[in-house]
């Protein structure tokens, strides 16, 4: 079922339409919001903290051009915000944690390898400023689409594209020169 019905479902009380909501969403809201604050019991408040602002707005949500998981992300993004300016922390998570959530891997080999290349990866991205770090995280680590990018970070697409764009050619600098310094 598409968000749009489901979105209509849970403002008339169908309390199955958000649970498919939530469950169709927050394991990539969880992960987004890891990879910014780097702590798992405080990405898992955070994440708690989107769907209580989600429940108590959703009545008022009216579809705009935007898909509703850009709006769920916004309330993420702004939470962040929020986070973010009450303390001065500023960690990341490794992305290999983030998406792992601390899973097993069968053959400890690859599980090695793709910890490495994580580790590589956090390292370079940690080089951007933080609206590339955002819109590169959002596209490629979350998943969205160019407009809901620009959507959740109130830029116009344009603006998504010049800072992907640079964000991109700046990992490819970075993990070029590190690759150099490491042969």
């Amino acid at each position: 079922m598409a968000d749009t019905d489901l979105v209509t479902l849970a403002q008339r009380g169908d309390m199955q339409a958000l649970g498919t909501l939530y469950d169709q969403h927050h394991e990539a809201l969880f992960r987004y919001v890891w990879a910014r604050v780097g702590e798992q019991q405080v990405a898992e408040d955070l994440t708690g903290d989107v769907f209580m602002r989600m429940l108590t707005a959703l009545p008022r949500y009216q579809p705009s051009g935007a898909p509703f998981r850009a709006w769920l992300y916004r309330i993420a993004h702004n939470l962040l915000v929020d986070h973010f300016r009450k303390s001065s922390y500023r960690a990341t998570a490794p992305l290999y944690e983030a998406d792992d959530r601390g899973e097993p891997e069968s053959d400890p080999t690859f599980a090695v390898e793709q910890k490495l290349s994580a580790e590589r990866l956090h390292r370079v991205l940690a080089m951007l400023d933080e609206a590339q770090r955002d819109v590169v995280t959002l596209r490629f680590l979350s998943g969205l689409s160019l407009d809901e990018t620009a959507a959740v970070l109130e830029k116009t697409e344009a603006a998504v594209k010049a800072l992907q764009h640079r964000g991109l050619a700046a990992l490819r600098r970075a993990l070029t020169e590190e690759q150099v310094n490491h042969e």
